[in-house]
């Protein structure tokens, strides 16, 4: 018996409705930054499932989206370190982890 196509497609697409709403409501930056990157995750399941579903005709079609998910891996873990680098450096020189009272490209 299979899982029906539904489930986790709900699951990422709630995965992702709460990433999109705690990414656009916090004011915290490191928040931010996990929000983004249950987002991502959200992104990665849906990839997964339809790579499971839909694209089973060959062997490299179904190497897609798993290849896919491993860039997307890729990129959030570098998105993170980056971030996590900018907030820090903030921080230092600012003292502040708030993103609203963050002013650094203001004249």
């Amino acid at each position: 018996m299979t899982l029906p196509i539904y489930f986790p497609l709900g699951l990422s697409a709630l995965l992702f409705g709460m990433g999109l709403w705690g990414a656009l409501t916090r004011t915290n930056a490191v928040r931010i930054l996990m929000f983004i990157e249950i987002m991502l995750n959200g992104v990665n399941l849906n990839l997964i499932t339809f790579s499971r579903y839909y694209w089973q005709a060959s062997a490299a079609e179904a190497a897609r989206a798993p290849i896919i998910t491993l860039f997307i891996m890729t990129v959030a873990a570098a998105e993170a370190s980056v971030g996590l680098a900018i907030i820090l450096n903030i921080v230092r020189q600012r003292g502040v982890i708030d993103v609203d009272k963050v002013d650094l490209l203001k004249g």
